[in-house]
């Protein structure tokens, strides 16, 4: 099953429709996402706690990292840059940071609350290698931005 990203936002606008708590925003995204589609093996969020640090948040899937440095992996690139990040193949990742081994392709976003500030990013890992598109980038961009507008 591929998602469809025009019902999946509904269905999020439905849910998340005047809630401003990120941790119940991003539990319930992880949620829905992570369900929308066979690719998604692990959909959850790292949250900024501390400067150039980012933790475990509301995810779905098998265990996640607790803790991941701005510095490191494909969160601590979307983290440090600001920019999503389109992986193919982790392997080829310099610093991919195996959090499971089962993981052949990742994408992951950064979040933005609606002053602008970084909360975390949203990553989605999957075992089938270039499993993500500039397609799944672009919507789900779109769905966090309206999701995390109001925190």
């Amino acid at each position: 099953m591929r998602v469809d990203y025009t019902t999946l936002s509904k269905t999020l606008h439905a849910l998340t429709e005047g809630e401003t708590d990120s941790v119940a925003l991003m539990a319930t995204v992880a949620c829905e996402v992570h369900h929308a589609d066979d690719r998604f093996d692990w959909t959850g969020f790292y949250r900024v706690t501390d400067p150039e640090l980012l933790k475990i948040g509301p995810y779905q899937g098998g265990h996640g990292c607790l803790v991941i440095p701005f510095a490191r992996g494909v969160c601590g690139a979307a983290a440090r840059t600001g920019e999503t990040q389109l992986v193919e193949d982790v392997d080829a990742f310099p610093g991919h940071i195996a959090c499971a081994s089962s993981t052949r392709s990742e994408i992951v976003l950064p979040v933005w609350d609606g002053k602008g500030e970084l909360l975390g990013v949203f990553d989605i890992d999957s075992n089938q290698p270039a499993a993500f598109d500039q397609t799944d980038a672009d919507a789900l961009a779109v769905i966090l931005k309206s999701v995390f507008s109001n925190v």
